[in-house]
Formats: C-alpha cells, structure tokens, sequence
C-alpha cells in the first residue's frame, strides 16, 4: 500500500531505503512533482515506465542534489551547455550531457553517432534534500503520460495510484511549466537547440551564451573553444 508522508528525516531514510529497494517515489521539483527511481537499476526504470504508460522511446532525466555529480555519474557537458548550466543550474534548465561508455547509468539515450542524458539540479530545498538522501534518481512528471501534470501530491495520487511506494508531500509546486531541455547544435549560431520550451525563455540562454562570449573576446580576443560540441537529439 501507498504511503503518504511530509517530507522529514524519517521519511527522507524511508525514500532512500525504497530506492535503493527499486521501487518507486513521488516527489516535489521546483516545477511540479516527479516520479523517481534508481538510475542505475533496469527493473525499476521499467516499472516507472509502466506506471506512466510512458512510451519507452520516450527519455528519463537524472536529477542530482549538484552540479558536482556529473563527473561521478560519467558525464561531460559539451560546450556550450556548461556555460549554461553553471548560470542557470540549480533552476528549471535540463541540459543534454554526453555520456562516456563506462557510466552505469540504465537511463541513457543511444544513437548512432552519441550517447547522451538529461540531467537537473532542481532549485528547491526540499527535493536537494531527497536527493541528497537518496543520491541521483531517474525522473519524470508524476502523471500518466499525456495527461496534466501533478503541482500536488494528491494530483499525483489520482493519476499514479498504488504503483508508488512513496508519495513525499511538501504541498503544492510552482508548476505547470516543466523545464527547459537543451542539447548542443553544429547549425545553429549560438550551437543550441531547444527541445523542449519550459520556464527559461530561449533568449534567456542566448543572452547568458553571448555574455559568456563578449567576456571572453574582452580578455583574449577568443571565442570560448567550441570543439566539444556536437549534435544530439531526442
């Protein structure tokens, strides 16, 4: 049976005891709530899928309590979604890394030409504290798919109902809007493509590339090196 907690120590060693167990969790983002399980673990992703009625073409993101753990997971952001990221990260940016071919991650995106994963670091005290609990888990809205997405526990609830283990209620999140999901573009001037439009306007990351830019024409007469970008899509 489902339980439904506030979110506390007890409940923050109870959500990472369930997903280190493989099973599922609800729990609140900066934007709306998500469901959540072990990255690293095949069976729960499947499960997850399931409970969303998620098309399996479809990709998970990693949320990580820091920007810190993107190195640990085998990860690499591609100029120039680390200058993004180290503006906008925490907040609602979910930048398309590269993976290497040791990660352990279950979640990756494989194509012919690049492996990659969406990863976020929410901008909210209560989900940093699950995540530091739990470490790094595979995420997506806590709805089924196509349908609205869940700014409540009880919103969550209706829709995902006893596939989960765990609903941690911190009340109702800023949502509707989702995040914003970037990867890196060889034809486009600013080398990003938009993949999916959330909070963060596309000005707003073109404004934050071309500062980076100006600054670095202004103390070497360079642009910041370009080399490490490619082109990923999902």
């Amino acid at each position: 049976m489902s339980e439904i907690r506030l979110i506390d120590e007890d409940s923050l060693a109870l959500a990472a005891r369930y997903i280190h167990e493989g099973k599922l969790i609800v729990m609140p983002t900066d934007t709306v709530y998500g469901i959540a399980c072990d990255p690293f673990n095949e069976i729960a992703i499947e499960a997850l899928f399931e409970a969303k009625h998620r098309p399996l073409s479809k990709s998970l993101q990693v949320l990580l309590a820091d920007t810190s753990e993107i190195e640990a997971l085998d990860l690499r952001l591609p100029y120039p979604l680390d200058v993004l990221s180290a503006s906008l990260l925490p907040g609602a940016f979910s930048p398309i890394c590269i993976a290497s071919a040791d990660t352990q991650l279950q979640t990756i995106k494989i194509e012919a030409t690049a492996r990659t994963q969406g990863i976020r670091v929410p901008d909210a005290e209560s989900t940093r504290r699950i995540l530091a609990a739990t470490g790094p888990v595979a995420a997506s809205s806590a709805n089924i798919s196509g349908q609205s997405s869940a700014q409540s526990v009880q919103d969550a609830l209706a829709q995902l109902g006893e596939s989960v283990a765990l609903y941690l209620d911190d009340g109702p999140t800023p949502g509707p809007v989702a995040s914003t999901v970037v990867t890196t573009s060889k034809t486009d001037a600013d080398g990003i493509a938009i993949l999916r439009q959330g909070v963060i306007p596309e000005s707003q990351l073109r404004d934050v590339i071309h500062a980076n830019q100006s600054m670095h024409q202004h103390s070497n007469g360079h642009r910041p090196d370009e080399s490490n970008t490619s082109e990923t899509s999902a």
